[in-house]
């Protein structure tokens, strides 16, 4: 890369003036955790997913693992999960107790197969855990008529699709919960925290009792619970980052549409949006059709930032291949394998400017003459 040539990152995190002033106005109030803004939060977030109960968690493998509990998973219960994912949506599975089952993706979508799905129930599948992978909705109107059908619950792996929605339904209204992350580089944060959307008010009640050790009185315990609350100045921040999410989500979209319009390399292949589907680009991940590295590399040194989500799928991490192995244990996932060799993710974020998308074009149709 020239010296001189600016690096365009891959994410790039929003901290504010209007956030640092939020932070510090709660810090000054002296109400600090599971506050009136942890409580504002809940209700201004509620309005992305369809005015359904919101409960804020520390983080959003917490609001996995907390919506698992609330549902009442645990040993002897099997859980279907993509293996195309970030660790977390199988390790909440796991830390309940329960058994993850792997199930393909969709090649277009990268999502779960509801075809798979179907072939992955067994007389001890208790739920389906889709996950809205780069912010594209899974295909929820087949997932959840294979839900009904066996009697499953469906929780939503949303922590990468903020605002992102299926024939105008958004994702976090479908399922029996939601989960949602606001880690610094998704599509809008609050520092480290997490959100679960559910329709049903008793879950609601439970999940607000697991997060603060089993209490809704103080020392009035019902429920064995865990200390994953929010802390107000998270609220605060995210909830200063959720009056920009739909000028930065749209941003998000003119971005990718951009690229797909004028990334023309026959070996780097575009995403496709389903039909009905609103996209809206956590990541712009391509498809590379050669040598992935050298492409990396090329990118890399034309100053356009780069990464891989996920090299290595679920199923061949370490915690769960090992005991696979000694069980006997084989998964089938061409599309998952396919996928995580061949992906690479390129910036989409808002703050990208018309030279920033020019320069990843040109950076990206360079690969059709160098692989």
């Amino acid at each position: 890369m020239n010296d001189a040539q600016e690096l365009i990152p891959a994410a790039r995190p929003v901290i504010g003036e209007a956030e640092i002033e939020a932070a510090v106005r709660v810090l000054r109030s002296g109400l600090v955790v599971q506050g009136p803004e942890v409580a504002a939060f809940e209700a201004e977030f509620s309005d992305v997913v369809s005015n359904r109960h919101c409960v804020a968690v520390n983080s959003g493998t917490s609001a996995l693992h907390l919506t698992l509990l609330a549902l009442g998973l645990g040993p002897g219960d099997e859980v279907i999960v993509p293996s195309f994912s970030f660790a977390a949506s199988a390790n909440a599975v796991r830390l309940v107790g329960a058994d993850v089952v792997f199930a393909d993706i969709e090649a277009d979508s990268f999502c779960l197969d509801p075809a798979a799905v179907e072939a992955a129930i067994t007389p001890r599948t208790a739920a389906i855990m889709p996950v809205h992978l780069y912010g594209h909705p899974a295909a929820m109107d087949k997932i959840m008529a294979i839900a009904e059908r066996h009697g499953l619950a469906v929780v939503e792996d949303a922590c990468q699709a903020h605002a992102a929605a299926l024939n105008g339904t958004p994702v976090g209204a479908f399922g029996n919960a939601g989960t949602f992350s606001f880690y610094p580089t998704k599509n809008m944060h609050s520092l480290e925290g997490g959100m679960i959307s559910t329709g049903d008010a008793e879950v609601a009640r439970t999940l607000r009792l697991l997060r603060n050790q089993g209490m809704e009185k103080r020392y009035a315990n019902e429920i064995v619970g865990a200390n994953v609350r929010m802390t107000d100045v998270s609220a605060a921040i995210g909830r200063v980052q959720l009056t920009q999410l739909h000028g930065w989500t749209e941003q998000r979209i003119a971005n990718a549409a951009y690229l797909s319009e004028h990334i023309s390399a026959p070996n780097v292949v575009t995403p496709i949006v389903a039909e009905g589907a609103r996209h809206i680009f956590h990541q712009y991940t391509v498809r590379i059709r050669g040598d992935r590295d050298a492409a990396m590399a090329s990118l890399t040194e034309a100053g356009i930032g780069n990464a891989v989500y996920y090299p290595t799928p679920i199923h061949r991490l370490k915690p769960y291949w090992e005991p696979d192995q000694k069980a006997g244990r084989t998964w089938d996932l061409p599309e998952t394998e396919r996928a995580a060799a061949e992906v690479v993710s390129l910036p989409v974020h808002p703050g990208l400017s018309a030279e920033h998308l020019e320069r990843i074009v040109s950076a990206a149709n360079a690969l059709g003459e160098q692989l």
